[in-house]
């Protein structure tokens, strides 16, 4: 494993006498040890020199893009993977030509159908109706791929097992005058059963990740997903990565990290197992026990085990990895960014809202992704400290900063914004923003029962006619998490009738039915109702904030009931 201490030199002198495999998986080790700029070199130096290595440099580039969601970083990282497809798919020509390995055939298939399955998460990312699509029809070649790569591995290896069993000794034969079997599949070359398995590591990670990448996208737009001709099952996406990571290929430790980041980031957010946000805490803690050998003060992994501690509602435990996770990662400014903005969050939910300020400041100054969206942050922080004029000022750059029209969270930042400099701000209407966007990211059961509290007297002092279904929603969002029932389904319930802020905050209804319908869905005799909540705000609202967000997590509710209750 060559960590960063290991030089670029070292790697360099030996890269003549080890394979690409090797070579590749070291360049990987090297980035999780917080190598970045070692790994980058690496791969970018030998990136005309093999498939692997393009791949390896293309996969950095698509890493840095969706740790941080520029559109600069995104539009090179669908160029490199494009640059990476175009070599693999111009050396298969050659190929069979200059008679190259079967193993080398199937790894540049492999690798095609990868940077078809990452472009079409670049796809997903924009979450625009067009770009689903689009993404649809990239993953229908990449399934197409992997099927058939899945299967002609498969068949090598029950060939290498027939060869195997072949040119065992004598003694080792049932029947020593029985003939040789014969193996159509097996190519003349030597292909060795550690080749074949690292293969179908390899394949195995796409796969997974494939199947992920389906789970994702929104309920609505399944039956199209499924015309296009494969399904998604995200319990065979975590198997197939479970694999992978288990694997010698290059992407195992990528698999790895695929799994923290589902178990951590994808799954509580979108609240994929019903309510339960420890589902995957268990899994995650278990493999980053068992990593840790491996990458001992690797700043993803650092940043990984902040993100379980926060999970668990361990906020200073939590702040303490973040800040760990920031200082390991001095030479990759986007793993930086990230654990600022955990940083943030972190402080929003222990109310310390100035040094929550400080860290959504830095990266509305540092960050080109979405700085619209990190000064408004930086303004209801600000304005939550008290120093309501220079909450104002940064409400007024909003504005200057908001560049992406289709992009959700800008326009609800902008939006919210505009309104809050024009009322103009109270520290209790700043407080409320920032209660209200701990709620929309699924925040508010990471706070402690005395934050939560203080957080329940801060919405009773709010008065406002325009918001009060905002004021209701969290207030009944607290209960739940206070187990006070019995209060949440009356908060919850006035907020699905609240009329007069549906122009100013139009998802509170539908996010209202959701909400009341899953705290119905708990108790047995009022499961009818709770499935009739969900339905109505499924089929009965369009056209508000997150909704594709909101579609999603029906969907799950409603998958988890039928589980439990067969229809």
């Amino acid at each position: 494993m060559a960590g960063p201490e290991q030089t670029q030199q070292q790697v360099e002198a030996r890269a003549e006498r080890i394979d690409d495999a090797e070579l590749a998986l070291r360049g990987i080790n090297m980035l999780l040890n917080n190598g970045f700029r070692e790994s980058d070199e690496l791969f970018r130096k030998y990136r005309n020199h093999s498939p692997l290595m393009s791949f390896g440099a293309s996969f950095v580039s698509f890493l840095n893009a969706m740790m941080t969601f520029e559109e600069e970083k995104m539009q090179m990282a669908c160029e490199d993977l494009r640059a990476t497809e175009k070599l693999c798919e111009s050396d298969n020509v050659d190929s069979q030509r200059s008679g190259v390995t079967v193993v080398d055939r199937l790894q540049r298939q492999i690798i095609v159908a990868d940077c078809q399955v990452y472009l079409a998460v670049l796809s997903f990312v924009k979450q625009e109706l067009s770009a689903y699509i689009k993404g649809g029809w990239i993953l229908r070649k990449a399934w197409k791929m992997y099927n058939k790569c899945y299967s002609d591995i498969s068949l090598l290896q029950e060939a290498c097992q027939r060869r195997s069993s072949q040119e065992a000794p004598p003694t080792a034969r049932a029947n020593d005058n029985e003939p040789p079997l014969q193996s159509p599949a097996l190519p003349q070359e030597t292909v060795t059963a550690e080749a074949l398995s690292r293969l179908k590591g390899s394949v195995s990670f796409g796969y997974g990740l494939f199947h992920l990448c389906i789970s994702m996208v929104p309920p609505h737009l399944l039956k199209i997903i499924n015309l296009l001709g494969f399904p998604g099952d995200r319990h065979e996406g975590l198997s197939s990565l479970t694999y992978a990571s288990e694997s010698k290929d290059m992407k195992a430790p990528l698999a790895t990290l695929a799994l923290l980041w589902y178990h951590t980031v994808v799954q509580p957010f979108f609240a994929l197992d019903g309510s339960d946000t420890q589902a995957g805490l268990l899994e995650a803690k278990s493999i980053l026990r068992r990593k840790e050998a491996e990458y001992p003060r690797s700043s993803l992994f650092m940043f990984f085990k902040g993100r379980v501690q926060r999970l668990e509602c361990q906020i200073n435990s939590a702040l303490t990895s973040f800040h760990d996770a920031l200082e390991l990662a001095t030479d990759q400014r986007e793993i930086q960014h990230v654990c600022l903005y955990e940083i943030g969050w972190c402080s929003m939910i222990e109310m310390n809202f100035q040094d929550a300020y400080k860290s959504f400041e830095r990266l509305k100054n540092e960050s080109r992704w979405s700085q619209c969206y990190y000064a408004y942050l930086t303004g209801v922080c600000q304005g939550a400290t008290g120093d309501l004029e220079g909450a104002k000022g940064v409400f007024k750059d909003v504005q200057k900063l908001f560049k992406r029209k289709n992009n959700q969270i800008e326009q609800f930042s902008l939006k919210k914004a505009e309104r809050l400099r024009k009322t103009p701000p109270s520290v209790e209407l700043c407080i409320l923003a920032v209660m209200e966007v701990l709620y929309l990211w699924k925040a508010l059961p990471n706070c402690s029962t005395s934050k939560l509290q203080l957080m329940s007297q801060v919405l009773q002092e709010v008065n406002d006619v325009s918001h009060m279904g905002l004021k209701h929603l969290l207030l009944g969002a607290i209960h739940k998490c206070l187990g006070n029932t019995k209060d949440a389904i009356q908060s919850f319930q006035m907020a699905a009738r609240d009329e007069a802020g549906r122009q100013s905050n139009s998802y509170v209804q539908p996010y209202s039915c959701y909400e009341l319908g899953c705290v119905l869905l708990e108790n047995a005799e009022s499961v009818g109702k709770g499935r009739a909540l969900l339905l109505q705000a499924k089929e009965e609202y369009a056209g508000y904030d997150f909704e594709n967000r909101l579609h999603v997590r029906i969907h799950s509710a409603l998958a988890s009931l039928k589980e439990v209750v067969p229809q």
